[in-house]
């Protein structure tokens, strides 16, 4: 028997050293590393055939951060298609009289697309969709509007952000949540610019587009030279006001600054209305600019109802999940989420999405044994997800008809993306091979993804939580493993 397995490992030399190497390197680089040791990490990678090539606590539901995205856009591309495109619809209520005068209300009936009015190089520009809604009010006889202009979200539950975000998250770009009916990513946009001496105020400017709703608290100083661009903002949908604190430096130039926007319907129609005018297409106001929260007490006609007059897509969906995944977009990930819940159970709510991606994914076989999902972007931090889990989805993915699509959505060492400086100085043929997702909170770091090695297609997933250092400590650690699982996939066997 002994004489046997020896023979049986010197005809399989260069599988099992590869193998030993990896799991190696995980047993003696970072089990014996103090900043790893005192931190709670999980990690798995498979073969092609789900063999194990190295394990670390794989079972362990940990945060996810930003790798949450993969599961996602898979599941957005699964469920929706590729070429899935998000709409919006021009509608009205009430009657239009011989003279062009609509007696009624103009509807802009959103249907969640996350790209409308973005500044991303994806979007269709504003100006152009904004004239095609201009062209139907026109081609449907309608010279002057006798009523409001309505911003229609109702295609997602209202709610704007989920309850576990944290509250220092919610100003910030990457802050914004999912609406029905978005407008720039749900974005606010400022100009700001320091005082001439230390402790002087800070200008803030709001620039278009316009909030209609908002007002602002400016408490933010002047700070020291070196001080940077320090400056927090608070906000939240009970309350249409934002909040700026901190200190600005006096040797910081004028330069603009992106907070999140808790009334992204409102804005989008305010816009609107100043096109409409801008456009001879006279209604009573910016006063009339209305979100169906705040017609509590007047009529709202169920959209079944509603006359349709013109409808505007986003680009297809592979292209928004493309910038979700290189460039880590929250906002895009959280519409996707809702919608894939929207179409699945008919609800667009975080509770309904959340349950039916779950549900979506155990139909298909996977194990969600290990699985909580709270958001779609990994922002929350009650998303927890085992690394056993993510090898068990991408096994999935790899089958999937999508697949090809959403391996080329993911970033890599060296291409476009938050991976870009990641294995930095490593052969580029080697970097090649890694598509992956990365992810960062306050003490956590994650990659998760594929390895295409010659041995066939890898899945990994590495989630480190809870170390007590800058990442900047334990990034080096983490690239190996990404070193060592690649080079065992180029490593030919004998």
């Amino acid at each position: 028997m002994i004489k046997k397995i020896f023979l049986a490992l010197l005809l399989l030399p260069g599988a099992l050293f590869a193998q030993n190497r990896v799991q190696n390197y995980v047993d003696n680089e970072l089990k014996k590393d103090s900043l790893f040791i005192n931190a709670v990490v999980g990690i798995l990678a498979v073969d092609a055939d789900g063999n194990e090539i190295a394990s670390w606590n794989p079972d362990m539901p940990l945060l996810t951060a930003s790798t949450m995205k993969t599961i996602t856009t898979g599941v957005a591309l699964e469920v929706l298609g590729p070429e899935y495109r998000f709409s919006t619809k021009i509608a009205y209520d009430g009657e239009i009289n011989h003279r062009g005068v609509l007696k009624g209300n103009l509807y802009i009936v959103g249907g969640a697309d996350p790209t409308l009015g973005s500044r991303d190089t994806i979007a269709y520009p504003i100006d152009s969709i904004f004239g095609e809604w201009v062209n139907a009010i026109h081609s449907a006889g309608i010279k002057k509007i006798d009523g409001k202009i309505v911003a229609d979200d109702r295609f997602l539950v209202d709610e704007t952000i989920p309850g576990t975000w944290q509250w220092g998250d919610l100003g910030y770009d990457y802050g914004s949540g999912a609406s029905g009916l978005s407008f720039c990513e749900n974005m606010l946009f400022f100009e700001i610019e320091a005082g001439t001496n230390v402790g002087d105020p800070v200008r803030i400017l709001p620039l278009e587009p316009y909030s209609p709703y908002m007002t602002f608290v400016n408490e933010v100083t002047t700070g020291e030279k070196g001080d940077g661009e320090n400056t927090s903002y608070y906000a939240s949908d009970l309350s249409p006001v934002g909040k700026f604190t901190g200190t600005y430096g006096v040797d910081r130039r004028l330069d603009t600054i992106v907070r999140s926007n808790k009334y992204g319907p409102a804005t989008c129609a305010n816009a609107f209305s100043i096109y409409l005018h801008n456009h001879n297409i006279k209604h009573d106001g910016f006063a009339d600019v209305k979100t169906l929260s705040t017609m509590h007490n007047e009529r709202v006609t169920p959209q079944d109802s509603l006359t349709y007059i013109g409808e505007t897509f986003s680009p297809e969906l592979i292209e928004i999940v493309n910038v979700t995944n290189r460039i880590s977009n929250n906002f895009f990930a959280e519409t996707m989420l809702k919608t894939v819940g929207k179409t699945l159970s008919g609800r667009g709510s975080y509770y309904s999405s959340t349950k039916a991606l779950k549900e979506y994914l155990a139909d298909r076989g996977i194990s969600v044994f290990g699985f909580t999902q709270d958001d779609g972007s990994g922002l929350s931090r009650e998303n927890y997800v085992s690394t056993r889990f993510f090898c068990g989805y991408y096994t999935m993915m790899s089958k999937s008809a999508t697949f090809a699509r959403f391996f080329e959505s993911l970033p890599g060492p060296g291409r476009p993306g938050t991976l870009s400086n990641v294995l930095k100085n490593d052969d580029p043929a080697l970097k090649a091979t890694i598509r992956a997702k990365s992810g960062s909170l306050s003490g956590v770091r994650c990659y998760a993804g594929y390895v295409d090695s010659q041995k066939g297609l890898f899945k990994f997933a590495i989630l480190v939580n809870n170390y007590s250092c800058p990442t900047r400590m334990v990034q080096p650690k983490i690239e190996g493993f990404l070193r060592e699982l690649a080079k065992y996939g180029a490593e030919i066997e004998q």
